[in-house]
Parts: structure tokens; C-alpha cells; sequence
């Protein structure tokens, strides 16, 4: 590639790195400041001295957060969420994106179904009458009162359906011709083609499941059975906790506030999502790029 050596280039290319610069920093500011509060006293937090360098490092927070059972406890049920809800997701979203794909001459009911999908996008039936719904299913206090209800992702399923239509129909009917029915061209044709599109999809089911914490307070009545963002989101400093304790407790718990406890329970709860996006990051990148060049 040849780059003009002129002045005006040169200065145009050095205001473009500066803005990206300017706008990463703009970006990443955040995760820092709390980085940094969650490692600083509380005092020092509180007097509002806390910026993007830690002041008396302590990781009391974390200590408070990770030395507990119920942590633990809480982790595997969202991690039993992430997986479980995740292949049912997934596997319902492909069934239903493939056959939506085609056309209304292959799949008679098609504008019927897709009237329905539309129709669910833009009205809900509300707060009371889903959790009624799911209390008489009897899925109350249990892991499937958190991945059934929200089984087929509509959104997810619009897009798979958008990729799988811009698949060349000769490549499903040189298999057709070949013997191969429905279920075997999806499977040796359909998904490997669409590994890009399916893993933005992967990505967005494993966010929803881990992040969401509603549900769990609602649907979820033992303690024992709540996942990790529930748990987070209920964990706060209270004056009953701090009664009864030794005096190297109190030391301990002197030192955090709701403020530094918090910032902890942010950074913790985005290390899982951090762990999975590199496996997924070339699927995504590869994505983009056959959507740039897409006639």
C-alpha cells in the first residue's frame, strides 16, 4: 500500500491516532477509576480522594466477596445457567432461524410464523402475567424458571435468519441432489457456513444469561439456588452483618464500604466475559468482514 508522504497527510493520519487515542482513554477511564476504588480504603473513597490511582491498597473487598460460600455457590449456579441456557438458546434459535429462512413456496407457513415473531417484538405481556405463567408451569425456585422463559431469543433469531438467506441456494441444492434432507444440509452446509454469524450470537446468550440478575430475584426464593449477578446485586454492607464479629473483622470490614464493595462486584462479575471473548474474537472479526464485502 503506498502513503503519501505529504504534509497534510501526514498531519491527517497523526489527528486520526490522536482521536482514537483520546477515545480509548475516554473508554477504558471508567473500568480504571474502578479498578481503583476497588482496591482503595474506604476512607479515602469516601472523601472522594480516589481517582485513577489506588489510595491504602487493601483488597478487603475482594477477601469479602471471594472468602464466602455463598459466592462459590452462587458461581456454579450461573455458570449451570450460562451452559444450559446457552444450548437451548442456540439449538432453538438454529432450528428456527433454518426453515424461516427459506422461502414461502418451501415453507408455507412462513409469513405466518414471522407475523408472530414481529408481533412478540413489539408487545409484551407483562411483569405479573409472565411470572403467573411461570409459577403455574411450577418452574418456581428452580434453574429452569431462568432459561425456559426466555428459550428463543427473537432478536437472535432475526439475524440467524438474515444469514442463512444470503447462502448460495446452489450450494443447498447441489446437496439436495446428492440425497441430503433438511437436518444433514443444515448441519454439513448451513452451520459450518455460518460459524461467524453463530458466534456473535454464542457471545450475546452467554452475556444475557451471566449479566441478568432480575429474574433471579424474582423467581428465585432459596439462597442456595440464586445466580452470581442476583447474589451481587444483594450483597451490601448492613450494620446487622457487622454484629457478633471479632475484633480482626471489624479491622477488615472497617476498611470497605459500599462504594469499594460494589466496584469489586463489577470487575468480578466481567472476568468470566473477558475469559470467553479471545476464543470468540477471530469468528467475530471474520464476521465483519464478509458483511463489508457482501454484495
Amino acid at each position: 500500500m503506498i502513503q503519501s508522504r505529504t504534509f497534510g497527510a501526514q498531519a491527517s493520519r497523526f489527528l486520526i491516532i490522536l482521536v482514537l487515542v483520546l477515545i480509548a482513554c475516554l473508554s477504558l477511564a471508567p473500568i480504571i477509576n474502578t479498578i481503583m476504588v476497588s482496591v482503595s480504603s474506604s476512607t479515602a473513597v469516601n472523601a472522594g480522594k480516589v481517582y485513577f490511582l489506588p489510595v491504602d491498597i487493601n483488597f478487603s473487598s475482594y477477601v469479602k466477596i471471594l472468602d464466602d460460600e455463598k459466592f462459590w455457590r452462587a458461581f456454579l449456579v450461573s455458570v449451570e445457567r450460562v451452559a444450559l441456557g446457552g444450548a437451548i438458546n442456540m439449538v432453538l434459535t438454529i432450528l428456527m432461524s433454518y426453515p424461516l429462512s427459506r422461502t414461502a413456496s418451501q415453507f408455507r407457513a412462513r409469513n405466518v410464523y414471522m407475523w408472530i415473531i414481529v408481533f412478540t417484538m413489539l408487545f409484551s405481556g407483562g411483569i405479573v402475567p409472565w411470572y403467573m405463567v411461570i409459577s403455574k408451569l411450577g418452574l418456581i425456585n428452580s434453574i429452569w424458571a431462568l432459561v425456559l422463559p426466555g428459550a428463543v431469543p427473537v432478536f437472535n433469531v432475526i439475524l440467524l435468519m438474515n444469514f442463512f438467506k444470503g447462502i448460495p441456494k446452489e450450494m443447498e441444492e447441489a446437496a439436495f441432489i446428492d440425497g441430503a434432507g433438511p437436518l444433514k444440509i443444515l448441519w454439513h452446509i448451513f452451520i459450518p457456513v455460518s460459524l461467524p454469524s453463530l458466534a456473535t450470537i454464542t457471545l450475546f446468550v452467554i452475556v444475557g444469561h451471566w449479566n441478568n440478575f432480575f429474574d433471579g430475584i424474582v423467581l428465585i426464593n432459596d439462597s442456595h439456588k440464586i445466580p452470581l449477578q442476583t447474589y451481587l446485586q444483594q450483597l451490601n454492607l448492613t450494620r446487622d452483618q457487622m454484629q457478633n464479629l471479632s475484633v480482626e473483622q471489624l479491622q477488615q470490614y472497617n476498611k470497605i464500604s459500599n462504594t469499594t464493595l460494589n466496584s469489586a462486584k463489577i470487575l468480578v462479575s466481567m472476568i468470566p466475559i473477558l475469559l470467553i471473548y479471545p476464543f470468540l474474537q477471530r469468528y467475530l472479526i471474520h464476521g465483519i468482514v464478509l458483511g463489508s464485502v457482501k454484495e
